[in-house]
C-alpha cells in the first residue's frame, strides 16, 4: 500500500485496483488490512488516504451480503474515523471550509456524534488556537442546547 503515495496516476490506479481484486478474495482481510494501515499512517496525505477508502468502500459494496454484522460494526466505525482524519488533514490547509462543514454539523437540541466532537477537537488540536478562538463559541452554544 505504501505504492500509493507514488504520483503516477497509473500506479494510484493499480494500487486501488489489486486492492479490489484483493478484496473479492478476502474482503475481511484487505478492510482490516486497510484499516491498520491508515491507523499506522496517521499522516498519510489526504489524497493517498482517498486511494484506501475508495477501494475499501468498492470491497464493501461488491461484497455486502457476505460481511456479518460484527463486520459492518467494524467498517462503520473504520469509516467514521478515517473520514474525520481526511476532514483534519485537509483542514490543516482549508481550516475555515472544514470549519464551516462541521459546524453545521452542530444543531440545536441534538447532541452532536461522537466523530464530529473527535473530528473538533483534532482540527483543534492541529490548527491550535486559531480554530478554538474562532469556533468555541458557537460550539458552546450549540452543545448548550443540545442539552438544555
Amino acid at each position: 500500500m505504501d505504492a500509493t503515495t507514488d504520483k503516477e496516476p497509473l500506479v494510484q490506479e493499480q494500487i486501488y485496483n489489486a486492492l479490489c481484486y484483493l478484496g473479492e478474495a478476502e474482503p475481511k482481510e484487505i478492510l482490516h488490512c486497510c484499516d491498520e494501515y491508515l491507523r499506522q499512517h496517521d499522516k498519510l496525505a489526504y489524497p493517498h488516504r482517498i486511494i484506501i477508502l475508495k477501494a475499501m468502500e468498492t470491497v464493501v459494496k461488491n461484497n455486502i451480503s457476505s460481511l456479518d454484522k460484527s463486520t459492518a460494526k467494524e467498517v462503520v466505525w473504520e469509516w467514521q474515523q478515517a473520514a474525520s482524519s481526511v476532514l483534519v488533514a485537509v483542514g490543516q490547509r482549508f481550516i475555515n471550509k472544514v470549519m464551516e462543514e462541521v459546524l453545521t454539523k452542530f444543531q440545536p437540541g441534538i447532541l452532536p456524534h461522537y466523530f464530529v466532537m473527535q473530528t473538533f477537537a483534532n482540527l483543534a488540536v492541529s490548527n491550535g488556537e486559531r480554530t478554538v478562538l474562532r469556533t468555541l463559541c458557537m460550539v458552546l452554544v450549540s452543545a448548550g442546547s443540545a442539552l438544555g
